[in-house]
């Protein structure tokens, strides 16, 4: 009998032909959904201006130009000046640098805290969960807006990172719960069991078994928390709960330009502009993921 020996061109074709792996396939999905990747080229521009502006003007976001008060955009002043000579570009990059920092810490802190506590809520059951899903449920009871107003002027010696954290408490409860309700099926599949019985701790099973399957969906979470926790911030320092004065925040800015939207528009809406901007960036992005990371999802078929 004699054996036949592919061509080496029919190898190459295989190996192209031979499945990818998830991070590539979820990858190509991304980048063929024009409007996420629309939202991703917008949160790098967005990122860059934050974080490379500082070092394109040679104003200072706390520096005082007496002598433009007030001041229309110009060669001097790129986006003019506020009510008391500061550069606006200077303070509205700064500020967008203060808000995308908030809103990824607390994103990330909130993200984990509702994985860890979901994780272990559906894993172990029985009073531990009870005791969880009670928590959980006193804390969606309580107005966060109304708690976070009260406790941060209290916690001003602690600066912005004070208030990172109580945006993070309030902002992690509806995931644990879904969290939850996928690790209770989670639990019951055989890689599971076979790791239990095996011996391994519960807690190296939920890192190693349960946490890697809820990814996708923390993956989208963490990107829509980023959004939030920006909105949150900038409604907290508009009503003055927030960022606390030198420092500026998109929200800062936002309140102290209100009053002059009309009569001095440069004010206002750089701002502004940049914080819709930032939202409708992330928005793209989370559902570009989900999309990705769900086969089943109807831009994913597509």
């Amino acid at each position: 009998m004699s054996t036949l020996i592919e061509p080496p061109e029919a190898v190459a074709e295989a190996v192209t032909a031979a499945p990818t792996g998830r991070t590539a396939l979820v990858l190509r999905r991304f980048l063929r959904n024009r409007s996420a990747l629309f939202g991703a080229v917008l949160l790098l521009l967005l990122f860059l201006l934050a974080f490379a502006g500082p070092y394109l003007t040679p104003w200072s976001y706390d520096h005082i130009d007496y002598g433009a008060l007030r001041s229309a955009p110009g060669p001097d002043h790129w986006w003019g000046t506020n009510r008391i000579g500061q550069d606006v570009f200077a303070q509205t990059v700064r500020g967008l640098q203060k808000s995308l920092v908030i809103g990824l810490l607390v994103a990330v802190l909130a993200t984990g805290l509702a994985s860890l506590v979901g994780a272990c809520a559906g894993y172990f059951g029985g009073w531990t969960d009870r005791l969880l899903m009670f928590l959980v449920d006193l804390l969606l009871v309580f107005p966060a807006f109304l708690i976070i107003a009260i406790i941060s002027p209290r916690l001003r010696s602690g600066g912005w990172f004070a208030f990172v954290a109580l945006l993070a408490v309030f902002a992690w409860m509806i995931t644990a719960r879904v969290v939850r309700s996928m690790t209770l099926s989670l639990k019951e599949r055989e890689f599971v069991r076979a790791a239990r019985y095996m011996g391994v701790g519960p807690f190296r099973i939920i890192w190693r078994h349960v946490l890697p399957n809820v990814a996708s969906f923390l993956i989208i979470d963490a990107t829509i928390q980023v959004g939030g926790a920006v909105m949150s911030e900038t409604a907290l320092s508009y009503f003055g709960f927030g960022v606390q004065p030198p420092d500026v925040s998109l929200g800062t800015l936002i309140a102290s330009g209100t009053g002059a939207a009309v009569t001095y528009p440069w004010m206002f809406f750089f701002a502004a502009g940049l914080l819709v901007v930032f939202v409708l960036a992330v928005n793209l992005v989370g559902d570009g993921l989900r999309d990705a990371l769900d086969p089943t999802s109807k831009g994913a078929r597509r």
